[in-house]
């Protein structure tokens, strides 16, 4: 892709692999704020960016844009994904559709936190909850870094219940006791069945959020999470209906490596396209 690093900007030229209204409204992740066409504030750990369109580029300011150039997967070419994935027809009105998406490389310990919140819920709502959340980690002064194990275990079961958690605070106070002793980077060594394994025994993870947290935490391309409107899909294909979980991995024989990045193509070409017929 091509993009420069400055300073205190990156400055991506190539637009037709990188949109940023895609990138953020694809159901990935929940610590963003829109102020406007093409123009957003995203967070993520203790680092925050400003994203905008400007004469056909987009700048990302932020005071650290190495870490922000793989938040972005920047490295990644997605041009030869999707060419890749458009050989398929079912394929190639979404890579079409969704061509500025990127999957991000997101914290870990955010993705796991943010997912099991997502259960059952909506994305306003989980944004809502997570920027409470992230208001227990350090202030910066113009923002938040999401809180540590520490902080996270200092958080009452009440708080949890005044930020929007609902039923799930209940979770989150057990999977942070589960995770309070736990290195998630010596994680990311295992394989993906022994991860997912893992993961399902986190208190809140069901096979969709483990599915979620492979994918957006772990990058793992060999995953397809499955929700509503990818059911829709899978019957759009396979002309039939089977348990989400069986339907995932029928989707990842189908789509093989490139999984990952099928699922979040056909996920936002799939609701965007049902939105605007409603």
């Amino acid at each position: 892709m091509d993009y420069k690093v400055e300073k205190d900007k990156i400055v991506v030229k190539n637009t037709n692999d990188f949109n940023i209204e895609h990138i953020l409204e694809c159901g990935q992740i929940f610590t963003y704020k829109k102020l406007g066409q093409s123009n957003y504030i995203v967070y993520s750990k203790d680092q925050m960016a400003h994203i905008y369109l400007k004469n056909k580029n987009y700048i990302i300011e932020t005071s650290n844009p190495l870490y922000f150039v793989n938040f972005f997967d920047m490295q990644t070419d997605y041009t030869k994904i999707k060419n890749e994935l458009a050989k398929n027809d079912y394929m190639k009105n979404a890579v079409r559709f969704g061509y500025g998406i990127r999957i991000l490389k997101q914290d870990l310990l955010e993705v796991i936190i943010g997912f099991v919140i997502s259960s059952n819920n909506n994305i306003e709502r989980i944004k809502k909850t997570m920027a409470k959340i992230r208001e227990c980690g350090i202030d910066n002064g113009t923002y938040y870094s999401f809180p540590n194990m520490n902080q996270l275990g200092k958080i009452t079961f009440e708080q949890f219940k005044a930020f929007g958690c609902g039923y799930r605070a209940n979770y989150l106070i057990k999977l942070i006791k589960q995770l309070k002793d736990v290195d998630l980077r010596a994680t990311e060594s295992m394989g993906t069945d022994a991860l997912k394994k893992w993961l399902l025994s986190l208190c809140g993870v069901g096979p969709k959020v483990a599915d979620c947290i492979l994918l957006f935490g772990y990058h793992r391309s060999n995953s397809f999470p499955v929700d509503t409107w990818i059911e829709k899909v899978y019957f759009d294909i396979f002309k039939t209906k089977k348990s989400p979980q069986n339907m995932s991995k029928d989707l990842v024989n189908y789509f093989g490596d490139l999984s990952g990045y099928a699922q979040q193509y056909l996920f936002f070409y799939k609701r965007s396209l049902n939105a605007e017929l409603v």
